[in-house]
């Protein structure tokens, strides 16, 4: 890598993981939790629900993952607020995964990646999750523009809601489930790339068994960890020799501690310390 080309996001997920910890937590503003925590469900009531988790987390994690359909559903000062979160997050240290789970074609695709993948965008993240269920090579506009700015992607794979399975595991004509030939178009592009490629698989944590080959050379993100049922001692058995490149992704088990920035660094220290347990750290240099 030259000076000029900037450092692949799975070289700076690496690193962000081994020293602060396999864990994303999601800031996933529900008005469910924006009541819990005495807020209004209103722009004010996100902005400090997103405000105190960033202050809370930022530097202690490894990723933050916004939703973003919980911001735009306030409309462009929604988006605002979102655009703010980025900014600080990243400030802060923090990885940001934008968990937009964006897929189109063409044009379409390439202003998504305009948008998330692109430095200079308001929104540009380190990270964008993408579906690619109208085939692989529609996301080619957005891994190329990732690939440029140093950012990721992480590509749903095999997720764990019910209704995902009459889809991803599907049967192709060569005998493969739709999933695993998702799996080895990630494989490929991540083929030579160390410390770990920069395009992930979303896999989901509650799934129990994969029947699939998740040996991607890239991180996997591991939703559904805590109010979803999964718990970190899960991951062995489900993800196997790449246990440790998972990113387990916790968002409500985490958030609805708040909205004490101590009860909320704490939550995220548990879970952080329970995968370490689980499976095994890379090195001793957590925070």
């Amino acid at each position: 890598m030259s000076g000029s080309e900037p450092e692949p996001f799975g070289a700076r997920l690496r690193r962000a993981m081994d020293t602060r910890g396999p864990l994303c937590v999601g800031i996933d503003p529900h008005a469910s939790l924006l009541a819990s925590w005495g807020l209004p469900d209103d722009v004010g009531g996100l902005e400090r629900f997103a405000r105190t988790t960033v202050e809370a987390l930022a530097d202690r994690v490894a990723v933050l993952k916004p939703q973003s359909a919980f911001f735009e559903r306030f409309g462009s000062r929604g988006v605002a607020v979102l655009e703010r979160t980025v900014a600080d997050a990243r400030a802060a240290g923090a990885l940001v995964l934008m968990d937009a789970k964006r897929g189109d074609i063409g044009s379409t695709m390439a202003a998504y990646a305009s948008a998330y993948l692109e430095k200079g965008s308001p929104l540009f993240s380190d990270a964008v999750t993408l579906s690619p269920y109208l085939g692989f090579g529609s996301l080619r506009p957005a891994l190329d523009a990732a690939a440029a700015s140093g950012a990721g992607v992480f590509v749903l794979a095999l997720t764990s809601n019910p209704e995902g399975a009459s889809v991803q595991r599907a049967t192709a004509a060569d005998g493969r489930s739709l999933a695993q030939v998702v799996l080895d178009h990630i494989a490929a592009e991540n083929a030579g790339a160390v410390p770990l490629g920069s395009v992930g698989a979303v896999v989901g944590a509650t799934l129990g068994d994969a029947g699939a080959d998740l040996n991607v050379n890239g991180p996997l993100l591991a939703p559904g960890i805590g109010a979803q049922g999964a718990t970190p001692a899960d991951l062995p058995a489900l993800f196997g020799a790449a246990a440790g490149d998972v990113v387990p992704s916790v968002s409500r088990g985490i958030l609805r501690s708040g909205p004490a920035a101590a009860a909320l660094r704490d939550a995220a220290d548990r879970f952080r310390d329970e995968v370490r347990a689980a499976v095994g750290p890379r090195n001793e240099e957590f925070r």
